[in-house]
């Protein structure tokens, strides 16, 4: 089917109370607390900058501390002077009624638009009506505004600050009812909507809105040279190319990725750079390639960070909302890869210093490291034990001491032993060849003697996944900088909005 034609413009509300009238915040150093020992200056809040570790667990920032800096070492994200958690529970569609696993889509649009939404759902409520996202309104307001990800930039969670669609899978390039309606309780597809925004491909929306200033990512393959086209017309210094407009369709041979040297020269007022034609490569993934492999061109997370802060930061003197995601912690704890997901960890981490330097620099920067969910249950066991997953019965349930405890039917401990069918070792290690193995992979950390090496029973890291799926668990939550106080608390993931507005405009919204 031919490609919708991207008509409306994305509905702004309350465009008209924020242009040229929002005030920044002013803060207050936290009662009892010495703005030296939290290694911060006072001052209005200019910009924002949210890191957001896609399916990011607690655990998996224990993990990635004692994997790269030992159990007494920290993570710069860790550092940060003011910590909290956040629940992440999204909605059933056309309801009030908690869901309560969440995925990317519902929990982003939960944190940039303040409101709980059914899972798939991008910018819409739960009955499917267009909600305002903090990236348009601050867009509204005079500020600069970016959008990072590791992720195709269409992929919901970068999404989610500057799109509005009925379903995540509608990305682009070409329409279908599949990808872009919602299906009846009896299969057949809902209604085409009145507002043909909410089932226009994201990569359309992204190339004709103007939200972000800087667009830094994956994805290439989702848009088509009119799409090039219309950004250029908008002011938009585009690296790499979209494509041959003589072709119907585009290939890896008519696009052309934009390259780490592409972003390093970018000068432009508003850049757009995607650097693969899907997701960007892991970092694991990256260094074991050849010298000369595409994949090696491609930047980093920190170093997109880097760019994008500096873009933002000369583009005027309003201050920016930039929003930045390590997206493939998720992506390879959906894989149970727990080597990938340590290493995407540490790189996200690498860029949330960065961020954290910069506001260290600058005085005014609000920065905020969080996650839209835990994915897989991701766990550190105990050195040398197992998991249930390759037992051969569940742990024994009987109380020796007080009968009275056990469970019924009784299980007796005989039984708690590996399964080899379940079990081949260690699966970095002596497992490694078998593709049906449970077994947990082991790690060496700073703090291994010499000579202990990964996949040996003698690492002490022991990692394991509970499953392929995300999880309903809380996430943690880390600030630096003037208002970072107001997320040391246990709050919802629609809250994260809220306060990230008052930050900005100094005032609570009003939709």
């Amino acid at each position: 089917m031919q490609r919708k034609a991207f008509k409306a413009a994305v509905v702004v509300a309350l465009a008209s109370t924020l242009v040229g009238g929002a005030s920044v915040a002013a803060w207050s150093e936290p009662s009892g607390q010495n703005q030296n020992e939290q290694g911060e200056r006072g001052g209005e809040i200019r910009n924002v900058i949210y890191l957001l570790g896609d399916g990011m667990g607690r655990t998996h920032v224990t993990a990635g501390r004692e994997r790269f800096y030992g159990a007494d070492g920290r993570l710069n994200m860790e550092r940060m002077p003011f910590v909290g958690q956040v629940a992440t529970h999204a909605v059933e569609k056309g309801s009030a009624k908690p869901a309560l696993v969440t995925d990317s889509a519902s929990s982003a649009t939960a944190w940039s638009s303040g409101v709980k939404t059914y899972n798939a759902a991008l910018g819409v409520d739960s009955y499917e009506k267009k909600v305002v996202t903090l990236m348009e309104q601050a867009k509204a307001a005079g500020f600069a505004t970016g959008n990072v990800s590791t992720a195709e930039i269409t992929d919901a969670t970068p999404a989610a600050e500057f799109s509005h669609v009925l379903l995540r899978g509608c990305q682009g390039p070409s329409y279908s009812d599949a990808a872009c309606l919602p299906k009846n309780a009896d299969g057949s597809y809902e209604a085409k909507p009145a507002d043909s925004t909410l089932i226009t491909p994201v990569a359309e929306q992204i190339a004709r809105n103007g939200t972000a200033d800087v667009v830094l990512g994956g994805g290439l393959a989702r848009f088509e040279p009119d799409d090039q086209k219309a950004l250029e017309a908008q002011g938009y210094q585009v690296l790499g190319s979209f494509g041959d407009p003589a072709l119907p369709t585009q290939s890896a041979a008519s696009q052309k990725v934009a390259t780490k040297a592409d972003l390093d020269a970018a000068r432009g007022r508003k850049v757009v750079g995607l650097f693969n034609r899907g997701n960007l490569t892991v970092e694991a993934a990256k260094s074991a390639l050849p010298a000369g492999a595409p994949e090696k061109a491609e930047p980093t997370l920190s170093d997109m960070t880097t760019k994008a802060i500096d873009l933002l930061a000369k583009k005027n003197r309003r201050g920016f909302f930039l929003q930045i995601e390590g997206a493939q912690i998720d992506k390879r704890s959906h894989a149970n890869d727990a080597a990938q997901t340590l290493g995407e960890i540490k790189a996200f981490d690498d860029a949330v210093a960065k961020a954290v330097d910069f506001a260290k620099r600058d005085g005014h920067t609000l920065v905020i490291v969080t996650a839209d969910h835990e994915c897989a249950g991701f766990n550190i066991i105990e050195k040398g034990t197992f998991t249930n997953a390759e037992a051969a019965a569940p742990p024994a349930n009987n109380d020796a001491g007080n009968p009275a405890n056990n469970s019924s039917p009784a299980r007796s401990a005989a039984a708690n032993v590996k399964d080899p069918s379940r079990s081949g070792g260690i699966v970095n290690g002596a497992g490694s060849k078998d593709p049906k193995n449970f077994a947990p992979a082991t790690f060496r950390t700073p703090d291994d003697p010499a000579g202990v090496a990964d996949g040996s029973p003698d690492a002490s890291l022991w990692l394991t996944y509970l499953s392929g799926n995300h999880t309903g668990a809380d996430v943690p939550i880390f600030a630096y900088g003037p208002g970072g106080q107001r997320f040391a608390a246990s709050q919802d993931n629609t809250e994260l909005y809220g306060k990230m507005y008052r930050a900005l405009f100094n005032r609570s919204p009003q939709h």
